[in-house]
């Protein structure tokens, strides 16, 4: 593994972490009953997805070759990383740092789990959408390393070129993108943001400010309207969930398929020559959606947390170990020069392109108050109930929920 110029140049902070070292700062074991304040002698414990355990090997043994600080990979299950992190930091135990996704910040957050990080120069390198997931209040507490959102998967040889507004594209072909009978608004946000209804507003920093809340903006109610437009005509279906919409895709009976690189190889393996095109706009103006951004965070009780940061951001921070964790998931990078890199590829590109487009998912406490009334209010629409009253009521709940 190379390690660019960053990591060879940060000779301040590696004199910091030789320093620890040779103080005996250190942290936590391997096992779930692991403690970041105990004493073995200069280590840096890194829980990962058990995935992504190889890909990461090269910068751990790189770094301990350059400072002496061990650097322990536990490949963990996704589905326990972040309860476990929340649990056992509080008791001084847990890893000095953890693998997960940026939504979990508000959460992490507010249970203080999570020191803020130190870019420096190199948070320039980053693709910005991945610099403002990052991103909490203000300050940075994650190393972001990849960002995944949804665009169109066109069938190109059914229709050719790619659709210029959304009523063009129903005009080249027939749609599909996944509902189910409480609604799927991830899936339906870049047709909200085209309306110009974000779910919140954002303050100075750029952070979304949970006193905000655009739902109820004149956007909104037209985004409603406009849902219970298309519900009418079956362009939209709760009776289309998830496997149904890539059925469709993959017979041929749809040409178009909103949905996320996730299920790129099930269009590829089925023969289907597929083009990745912005999403549509219905209104003229851009269809913005979610991204997702995935990354590491360092544990507040971590005893070690210049090496670790020194670590993240010198050596997970290189476009060699982010591609190396891009071939491993196929998710598009999050630092630029890895980004361009893996957009030779024309898959990736056409995801990297509608990903400028992109805003981060909500990481704020209040969002869980929306998504427990969003989905079920645009599913309602859907199939015939009153826009206005629904959405009105979606805004009320979710206020109340809030407060």
């Amino acid at each position: 593994m190379k390690v660019n110029k960053r990591g060879i140049a940060a000779a301040g902070a590696i004199a910091i972490v030789s320093t620890l070292t040779l103080a005996g700062c250190s942290t936590g074991t391997s096992g779930d009953d692991s403690s970041a304040g105990s004493d073995d002698g200069g280590k840096l414990v890194v829980w990962v997805d058990a995935e992504r355990v190889d890909a990461l090997q090269n910068a751990a043994d790189a770094y301990e070759d350059k400072t002496g600080v061990k650097v322990e990979l536990v490949g963990k299950s996704v589905d326990d990383m972040k309860d476990d992190f929340i649990q056992q930091v509080p008791t001084g135990k847990g890893p000095d740092v953890v693998m997960g996704a940026h939504d979990w910040l508000g959460e992490l957050s507010t249970n203080g789990v999570v020191a803020p990080i130190e870019l420096g120069d190199s948070s320039e390198d980053y693709l910005p959408v991945a610099l403002q997931a990052a991103t909490y209040d203000g300050t940075v507490y994650m190393l972001p390393y990849a960002v995944e959102n949804i665009a169109v998967l066109r069938n190109a040889d059914l229709v050719p070129a790619a659709a210029t507004s959304f009523d063009d594209m129903l005009s080249k072909g027939s749609f599909v993108v996944e509902q189910g009978t409480e609604g799927n608004p991830y899936h339906l946000y870049p047709f909200q943001t085209a309306f110009g209804a974000p779910v919140f507003g954002t303050d100075d920093s750029g952070s979304y400010d949970p006193t905000d809340l655009q739902l109820g903006s004149e956007g909104g109610f037209a985004f409603a309207d406009w849902l219970g437009v298309q519900g009418a005509a079956g362009v939209l279906n709760t009776d289309v969930d998830g496997e149904i919409a890539k059925q469709q895709f993959l017979d041929g009976t749809a040409a178009f398929w909103l949905t996320g690189p996730w299920n790129v190889g099930a269009a590829t393996d089925a023969g289907i020559n597929v083009a990745i095109d912005p999403i549509p706009s219905p209104t003229g103006e851009t269809a913005s959606p979610f991204a997702g951004v995935k990354g590491f965070f360092v544990s507040s009780e971590s005893k070690n947390k210049v090496a670790a940061n020194d670590f993240l951001v010198n050596y997970l921070g290189t476009e060699d170990v982010q591609l190396e964790l891009f071939e491993a998931g196929n998710i598009l990078p999050a630092l630029t020069a890895a980004a361009d890199t893996a957009a030779a590829d024309p898959i990736i590109a056409g995801f990297q392109a509608v990903g400028a487009e992109a805003v981060p998912m909500p990481a704020i406490p209040a969002m869980g108050a929306v998504w427990e009334f969003w989905g079920v209010a645009e599913a309602a629409i859907i199939n015939g109930a009153d826009p206005a009253t629904t959405w009105q009521k979606l805004v009320d709940d979710v206020t109340a929920a809030i407060k």
